[in-house]
């Protein structure tokens, strides 16, 4: 069993930016991107948008998603540009057969285009339900597999972490990274991931090390990762792990071993500071990770807070970007505004956590900042892009 840190949530402070998700830029379209679908609507009246939540599943973290993702679909509502959306919420309990029956009924009521569900195996469940009917689905997933055709990814992607921080290390100097991942579905992904961002920015894998998900394992791989450093003179060791399994024990046990962000640069695919408890972990001070933009992030989450009287779930600010970019579009006057090639317009669209994009193939682009450790702080060391084609991208 790995150590899991209790829940910790500071309040954000309001900071003076705008919130509402714009579109970056009008015409401006992914190469690829028109390949059809979607419904002709009407711009004069309220959009029908169908927002599929988890609740209903007799599970308390269900039920306090879904209320954050619905409050966040109503807060974006709230500044859209003169357009209006029609926002109708249906309850999938969680279950891929339950959310395709709900937005099989939702199209049937009118939805030109669907909002979540949350869970990947429901998100297919649903694209595969309404394609058909020429409706694009907006999942809150971050799961990649899933994504084409009518369904969209919204949720960060390993591959878009994974592409931002090579190419801070590249800029750094760094050519040579060991990947240290587990051996679940999430670590051999974001093994792949970073595999396919160091070979597209010229750089070199010179190491893998895989480990199962127990303590033993974790220990037993120390001696496997301390070899892959020294033995091919590696610059940067990028793992796949979370704060809530193997990264506290790795972070451990390395620098005990003589490998640190001193020797090879300690790179991670998840965000290290959170919860908060982790900045103060020995091994992660000096170390990289890629997180949302701060500032938009923040206004967001004191936002949220001053309507609702609490914080958003960490994801709950998906549910407010697919509105906005409906809204933004809807608001060009366009009847097909809804369709994958407006969706994927390349400039994208700002929103609750910052820049993003929807990508012909179904995944998505969003602007991350790369930030640092440093006496138990998190500094940012690279700061989120605000327009695409800037760093990073």
């Amino acid at each position: 069993m790995f150590a899991v840190f209790p829940s910790a949530r500071k309040a954000a402070h309001l900071i003076a930016l705008p919130l509402v998700a714009l579109l970056l830029a009008a015409c401006d379209t992914l190469p690829g991107a028109g390949f059809g679908g979607g419904p002709s609507i009407n711009t004069g009246e309220a959009v029908p948008v169908a927002l599929l939540v988890p609740s209903g599943s007799g599970q308390t973290t269900d039920e306090i998603l879904a209320q954050s993702l619905e409050n966040s679909a109503r807060l974006a509502m709230r500044d859209l540009n003169g357009a209006s959306v029609d926002l109708r919420v249906y309850q999938t309990a969680g279950d891929a057969a339950t959310a395709a029956a709900r937005a099989q009924q939702a199209v049937d009521e009118g939805a030109k285009i669907i909002l979540g569900p949350v869970y990947a195996a429901s998100a297919n469940a649903v694209g595969n339900a309404v394609a058909g009917d020429g409706i694009t689905v907006l999942s809150f997933s971050n799961n990649a597999a899933i994504a084409g055709g009518n369904v969209f990814v919204l949720g960060q992607t390993f591959q878009n972490t994974a592409d931002r921080m090579v190419s801070y290390a590249r800029g750094q100097g760094k050519s040579r990274f060991v990947i240290v991942h587990g051996q679940d579905s999430a670590g051999t992904q974001g093994r792949d991931a970073i595999n396919n961002a160091v070979n597209a920015q010229g750089g070199s894998v010179v190491g893998t090390v895989g480990y199962a998900l127990s303590q033993q394992d974790v220990i037993a791989s120390i001696p496997q990762i301390k070899s892959a450093v020294e033995g091919n003179a590696a610059d940067a060791v990028f793992m796949t792990t979370d704060t809530a399994s193997a990264l506290p024990l790795l972070s451990q046990l390395l620098p005990e071993a003589g490998i640190s962000s001193q020797t090879a640069q300690f790179m991670g695919l998840t965000r290290w500071d959170i919860p908060p408890q982790t900045l103060s972990l020995p091994g992660v001070q000096g170390g990289w990770f890629a997180g949302p933009d701060p500032a938009a992030s923040a206004t967001f989450s004191a936002q949220y807070q001053n309507a609702y009287g609490s914080l958003p779930h960490p994801i709950g600010g998906l549910a407010f970007d697919g509105v906005a970019a409906i809204g933004a579009l809807v608001s060009q006057g366009n009847p097909n505004a809804l369709t994958p090639a407006a969706l994927t317009q390349g400039a994208g669209f700002r929103g609750a956590s910052g820049i993003f994009r929807l990508r012909p193939d179904g995944t998505n682009e969003r602007g991350l900042a790369v930030a640092t450790i440093n006496n138990a702080q998190v500094t940012i060391v690279s700061p989120a892009p605000q327009s695409f084609g800037g760093a990073g991208f």
